[in-house]
């Protein structure tokens, strides 16, 4: 069962915590036993398991920044000044998570969220997510 999440972001760098709106997916399919496999369908996109602490994800922003600064002279800011994302989210993130589900509810840690990251943004974005129902293993 396939299922679509909009994501609309109101910042050019933005970390939003998407947990919910996976687990509401989770809910729909009734899927009590398998995995959720978030995609994000934007090569300037991110997805990432982590806890949604503001200091973290300030953290997180100034380490990317550091890492892969936007005003850098990348080749491919002749044609879409762009290229620090592309860079980011193929170098520091992945276009997928996959969760288990149990008892209909997505297997996470305590501080556990599902972040999508936007780096080029605002925009309005799209997340998919599968839900896989995988057979109960049987009571020993």
């Amino acid at each position: 069962m396939l299922y679509e999440i909009v994501v609309p972001t109101r910042g050019r760098f933005q970390i939003l915590d998407i947990t919910d709106e996976v687990q509401r997916r989770v809910y729909e399919s009734k899927v009590k036993h398998g995995i959720a496999a978030v995609f994000t369908h934007h090569t300037t996109t991110g997805l990432m398991i982590n806890e949604f602490e503001p200091g973290l994800i300030e953290d997180f922003k100034a380490k990317m920044n550091e890492l892969i600064p936007e005003d850098a002279s990348y080749s491919h800011d002749r044609i879409d000044s762009n290229a620090h994302a592309h860079l980011r989210a193929s170098l520091l993130l992945n276009p997928e998570v996959v969760v288990p589900i149990d008892q209909a509810e997505l297997h996470l840690g305590t501080w556990q969220r599902i972040l999508f990251v936007e780096l080029d943004g605002p925009r309005h974005r799209r997340v998919y997510v599968m839900v896989c129902p995988c057979p109960e293993a049987p009571e020993e």
